[in-house]
């Protein structure tokens, strides 16, 4: 194997392996943060770690109010919505389920991109898909459970709350496509633009939405390091290299691998346990992501994510449903977990 497709697929079991974990990382920081105090540490990182990528690249930062508008949109929709969510939901659920339902972000892409642009109407393959992940997402609630023993079913609120992230990750991805992909701006630039604002919504908020004990030590810091800086920094840069090498439809083969990486460390790490149903309702999802992906004329799949997150930290996100065209596909690159 040449030395550049052995350093590409590093690149790209990194990025598995530290989107995969970032549930990991939102549970111990649960440990000694409160969530609003997570979701604000992961995005000020984040933005410290994305400035470095800019300087280091040399990137320009947008100078008109327009561009800036469009990426506030996106940091509040990608970023300060979504990671709220998620690092609340932490507190109820295992971060293994928590991965497993951030992997119904391209289902959520999907249908948004079905919804909100005329031009992505969804086919009937895809119509199939989302059928198949729905039921999946199903599964993984087991509502039976809360008709029997109540104590074996994840609350309903931290799952709802989940999936409401999921929802603002494909309303961003879209939003993305429509409105600032036809910018043409660089891949870094998007990223670091919407991580920086959500830094500064959430610093501005923090001294109302962020106040209580903070109880720090080793294992919480560096979880808050590997979250912001390692998942929406390093990570990210990563992706955009496979991306590169391999085109955005191979790279977002990663979305499949994060969910088992989350699983696997929160047993191992954590001692969690998931009960058959959820690994299950997982399975459904991916395969509901599989029958949509591939539509007759199109080469091009649904949008997996994020985590990064958008630039979410927990996936990464390719081309909405429908994209025409592999510049499209690597802007989209920027974002999830």
């Amino acid at each position: 194997m040449p030395t550049s497709e052995r350093r590409t697929w590093a690149y790209f079991l990194a990025a598995a392996l530290v989107w995969g974990a970032s549930f990991l990382f939102m549970k111990v920081g649960l440990e000694g943060l409160s969530p609003t105090q997570v979701a604000t540490a992961r995005v000020v990182l984040g933005a410290l770690a994305l400035g470095v990528v800019m300087a280091v690249q040399r990137r320009a930062w947008p100078r008109d109010r327009r561009t800036w508008g469009h990426l506030a949109v996106l940091g509040v929709v990608l970023c300060v919505l979504p990671f709220l969510a998620f690092s609340w939901a932490g507190q109820h659920l295992a971060s293994g389920l928590s991965s497993i339902l951030n992997a119904t972000t391209p289902l959520m892409t999907a249908l948004a991109a079905g919804l909100l642009l005329p031009t992505e109407r969804l086919a009937a393959r895809q119509r199939l898909g989302l059928l198949v992940g729905g039921v999946g997402v199903v599964v993984i609630v087991g509502p039976w459970t809360y008709l029997g023993e109540g104590a074996l079913a994840a609350p309903l609120p931290a799952v709802l709350a989940c999936l409401g992230a999921t929802a603002c990750y494909g309303v961003g991805l879209t939003y993305l496509r429509r409105f600032v992909g036809p910018l043409g701006l660089p891949a870094e630039t998007i990223a670091a633009g919407q991580v920086a604002v959500a830094a500064v919504v959430m610093l501005l908020a923090a001294p109302v939405v962020a106040r209580g004990p903070v109880d720090l030590d080793w294992a919480v810091v560096g979880s808050m390091v590997a979250l912001g800086a390692l998942g929406t920094g390093a990570a990210y840069v990563w992706n955009t290299r496979v991306v590169q090498a391999w085109g955005a439809q191979r790279a977002s083969t990663v979305t499949y691998l994060t969910p088992v990486v989350g699983v696997v460390l929160g047993m191992l790490v954590l001692g969690e346990r998931l009960h058959w149903y959820e690994p299950v309702g997982g399975v459904l999802v991916v395969l509901g992501i599989l029958v949509a992906q591939q539509v007759r004329g199109s080469n091009e799949p649904i949008a997996p994510v994020p985590a990064a997150v958008a630039p979410a930290v927990d996936a990464p996100p390719a081309a909405p449903l429908g994209a025409r065209a592999q510049a499209s596909d690597l802007d989209l690159d920027t974002r999830s977990n």
